[in-house]
């Protein structure tokens, strides 16, 4: 057995609250964490959230049983807290004795309780130091920081500046995302407070991934400057990878950029088997959540058949690829388990470096 690299700085509040080995976890994107990426995080020793989102409630039950089957690590599953069937779905997470629900958007405060005392660790993503507070009034146990270098749905302010705000205001495990990719990203969140650090681009750039290998390589090909934060896809600012999809999208008329969004969102339907009646609630949500127009609506139901045809079908040029900014510095694709070995290494290197305490090692 080889003998992992250790240091007591790296045993934090969130590897003894998730119980795993290493503070980082892999964030729930759609149509990339799926059971294999998920399972191979877990058996790794990180957090692996397995994303449910664009996932029917029968998808999403086979897809827990199918990760409990390649993994016996703790794992979590990413829910929209605005799915009409939220409350089925999170039952089903506690009935299949899953350890993590993560949420996008923050859940209701009677959800955050009904996970809580089914046994589920409560851990929403926000934005914003109100919406940390929030989250924390609410029993949320865990929260994920985002700051505006990060990928997908995301805000202005940079991890820097977002997270210190974070840690004065509450006393919860705080997991930083947002520009985090190496251990002297780690090394730096825990500096600022953090318990571990959360990362979406770069497990989405392992072997372990599914998506198409000349997606990858179009990731790996881009630098810090080539992303955009844009509402052209579904009307909240995403960060991705500018490209001719981003730029067309951008150029269009109004009434251009509705009609593709209709026949995508008619496909996607189709494809996902999703009810209109659902569709139709969970349109009407988004808008009152985020006060979108009713063509925002319509372009927000296009947005996963924009992200479908580029990560699975391999069709950058015509779809959308959500990335945060760090894609610049990722120039390989090693497997979830080389990762997180070399993460702890170059942690544990620079923790030495500045005199923090001894390493030690496990069989």
């Amino acid at each position: 057995m080889s003998r992992k690299v250790w240091h007591p700085a790296l045993r934090t509040r969130a590897t003894e609250l998730f119980g795993v080995e290493y503070p980082v976890v892999q964030t729930g994107m759609g149509y990339v964490s799926d059971p294999h990426l998920t399972a191979a995080t877990a058996n790794a020793g990180g957090l692996g959230v397995l994303s449910a989102a664009l996932l029917s409630y029968e998808q999403l039950a086979e897809a827990v049983d199918t990760l409990h089957s390649l993994t016996d690590r703790p794992f979590g599953v990413n829910l929209r807290a605005d799915q009409p069937d939220v409350v089925k779905r999170a039952d089903l997470l506690i009935r299949k004795k899953v350890k993590v629900v993560s949420f996008a958007l923050a859940p209701r405060e009677d959800l955050v309780k009904r996970c809580k005392d089914g046994g589920l660790v409560v851990m929403p993503s926000a934005g914003a130091r109100r919406h940390v507070e929030k989250a924390a009034a609410w029993g949320a146990d865990a929260v994920v920081v985002q700051g505006g270098e990060g990928g997908g749905h995301t805000g202005r302010v940079p991890t820097s500046l977002l997270l210190p705000q974070a840690r004065d205001a509450v006393d919860i495990v705080i997991l930083a995302a947002g520009g985090y990719f190496d251990g002297r990203g780690l090394v730096s969140a825990l500096a600022y407070g953090a318990d571990g650090i959360a990362m979406g681009t770069r497990f989405l750039l392992t072997s372990d991934s599914p998506v198409a290998q000349a997606v990858k390589e179009e990731y790996l090909s881009k630098t810090v400057d080539d992303t955009v934060l844009t509402r052209q896809i579904d009307g909240v600012p995403q960060r991705v990878i500018r490209g001719r999809a981003i730029d067309e999208l951008e150029r269009a008329s109004a009434p251009g950029r509705l009609l593709r969004a209709a026949r995508n969102a008619v496909a996607f339907q189709r494809m996902s088997g999703t009810p209109w009646g659902d569709v139709i609630r969970e349109g009407l949500a988004l808008r009152r959540r985020h006060r979108l127009s009713w063509s925002q609506v319509v372009m927000a139901a296009n947005a996963p058949m924009l992200y479908r045809t580029a990560l699975l079908d391999g069709r950058p040029d015509v779809g959308v690829m959500a990335t945060g900014q760090v894609v610049g510095l990722i120039d390989d694709l090693p497997s979830c388990a080389e990762l997180l070995e070399r993460i702890t290494a170059e942690a544990v290197a620079v923790l030495e470096r500045l005199g923090c305490g001894e390493r030690s090692e496990a069989g």
